[in-house]
């Protein structure tokens, strides 16, 4: 018998951090915004699965679940990947980042999140999780992208409303705001 989603009382034959399903561990340690978390996967579950359901990360959406639309953007180790199409097994011991995990310790919104508001990209908002992370992964990559290069960097980040200059152009400022922030840091002064 297993022991899984913490049910007490219950002897088992198997220790839950070794219980197996398909041969796959199920009770697996993830690090995600900068936490370790323990968590029950199924050996075929998605990483946005994961993330939404079973850790209550939501910024993370769902919506082609075949890695066509990028609302599900996340970044695995700094680079940008379809959480709808990444098994939750295959980020053990890499750093998973999701938009909930760009604010600051007070909450504050990220440069890239605060540009985007500052632009006024988001319109109903369903893909700006993915349009930030990418953005995000962008300017980490290349602090000073052209805007061929944004919209490249954008361009697996699909918008129903068509926001796309919006979103471009929030990049845009983000980069701006990281050049003059770098060449005039906090304190120095």
């Amino acid at each position: 018998m297993y022991v899984f989603g913490g049910l007490s009382g219950c002897s088992a034959t198997r220790d839950a951090r070794t219980a197996v399903a398909g041969g796959v561990e199920r009770l697996i340690s993830l690090n995600v915004n900068g936490q370790v978390r323990r968590v029950d996967v199924l050996p075929q579950e998605t990483l946005a699965t994961t993330l939404r359901y079973k850790l209550g990360l939501t910024g993370t959406k769902l919506s082609c679940d075949r890695a066509e639309c990028g609302a599900c953007t996340v970044l695995i180790d700094g680079v940008t990947h379809y959480s709808c199409s990444t098994l939750t097994h295959s980020v053990r011991a890499r750093k998973v980042l999701t938009i909930e995990g760009l604010s600051g310790p007070n909450g504050e919104l990220h440069p890239v999140q605060q540009a985007f508001v500052e632009e006024l990209a988001p319109q109903c908002g369903f893909c700006t999780p993915g349009q930030v992370m990418a953005a995000v992964a962008l300017l980490e990559a290349n602090p000073n992208p052209t805007r061929e290069e944004a919209r490249h960097a954008l361009s697996g980040n699909l918008c129903r409303c068509g926001a796309y200059d919006n979103y471009l152009n929030a990049v845009m400022r983000a980069a701006r705001a990281r050049a003059v922030l770098s060449a005039n840091p906090p304190g120095v002064g």
